[in-house]
């Protein structure tokens, strides 16, 4: 039986469009104005989960979707950084945000390194191999780890994967490997 799991990044907030790490903030007002008809084309599936920021729930609720909130799905930690523009700390710190741009193993203070982000995310996927239909609303940086483990791409590969607000990836795993699909919500 093939195991399907998609992921669904959530709706755009002011930090994406301010260019800023971010905090628990909820989705902007406008964000999902058509919701209806986006949830009209998501596929029928068994369970829906979400990352326990208010922006996933805000964008599984404006959805439709009762989604149960997992830690496995919560954003990059990013500590310190939290809430602040990236200009700002590539500006006041460049030799850690370079190392963290360019280290797998390098995090803020407080913070979770980008290795750590994609074992985390990979061991929540490879844990959904049996799953029948599984949608999960999550943040750009869960769905670019979750590409990167699929393709079995090295950590720099994380920062080539683009995933912005509403972007939707489409996993299958055969009992053998995983695959990634690619689709559309038109496709649905």
């Amino acid at each position: 039986m093939t195991a399907r799991v998609i992921l669904l990044c959530h709706a755009a907030t002011a930090a994406m469009r301010a260019g800023r790490f971010p905090d628990d903030e909820a989705i902007e007002p406008d964000a999902l104005s058509n919701g209806a008809v986006l949830a009209a084309r998501l596929p029928r599936v068994d369970a829906v989960v979400s990352g326990r920021e208010r922006r996933c729930l805000d964008t599984a609720e404006a959805l439709g979707l009762a989604a149960t909130p997992s830690a496995e799905l919560d954003d990059w930690s990013v500590g310190a950084w939290r809430g602040r523009v990236l200009a700002e700390i590539a500006t006041a710190a460049p030799d850690l945000f370079a190392a963290w741009r360019s280290g797998p193993d390098a995090a803020p203070e407080g913070g979770e390194s980008l290795r750590a982000l994609l074992a985390r995310v990979g061991a929540w996927l490879d844990a959904r191999m049996s799953a029948r239909k599984l949608l999960a609303v999550t943040h750009p940086a869960v769905v670019r780890a979750a590409v990167v483990h699929v393709l079995a791409a090295p950590p720099s590969s994380f920062w080539q994967v683009d995933a912005g607000p509403l972007a939707l990836v489409d996993l299958r795993h055969d009992g053998r490997r995983w695959a990634l699909r690619s689709s559309t919500l038109d496709a649905f």
